[in-house]
């Protein structure tokens, strides 16, 4: 029996940076992680920086998902991203170079600087080095 698989459309504002049929996808929501495989109750959510990890039979393809909306159906997931990266499209040195400049305005203690976006800015780093 064919395994049962959902269309994967994922869409950055410069290209189409994924499209297939998958068994099963996994990604970071604002309320935490989620799975999804055929059939899945139909739901939008919106991304927090995580891991993208696309299924395709044995293989696991990753990539960093840094914000954006998804649209899960029963037979189809589209996820409008604002920022994907494929491991090898990711620049470390700077990453690193962004990370380094989150802490120090995290550990700022004057104020001055917007703290929810200083903390985002960190997750992503963290996101992309990681992967």
């Amino acid at each position: 029996m064919a395994e049962k698989t959902l269309h994967l459309k994922v869409v950055a504002p410069d290209r189409t940076f994924y499209e297939g049929d998958v068994p099963f996808v996994e990604f970071k929501t604002i309320e935490g992680e989620m799975g999804v495989y055929p059939m899945h109750v139909p739901t939008t959510c919106i991304i927090a920086p995580g891991v993208l990890k696309i299924h395709e039979g044995n293989e696991v393809k990753m990539a960093a998902l840094l914000s954006g909306f998804i649209e899960i159906l029963q037979e189809s997931i589209t996820i409008l991203a604002e920022s994907v990266e494929w491991p090898e499209e990711i620049d470390k040195n700077r990453a690193k170079e962004a990370k380094i400049r989150a802490e120090r305005r995290l550990s700022d203690d004057t104020g001055g600087f917007d703290y929810d976006r200083a903390e985002l800015a960190l997750k992503r780093a963290l996101v992309r080095l990681n992967l």
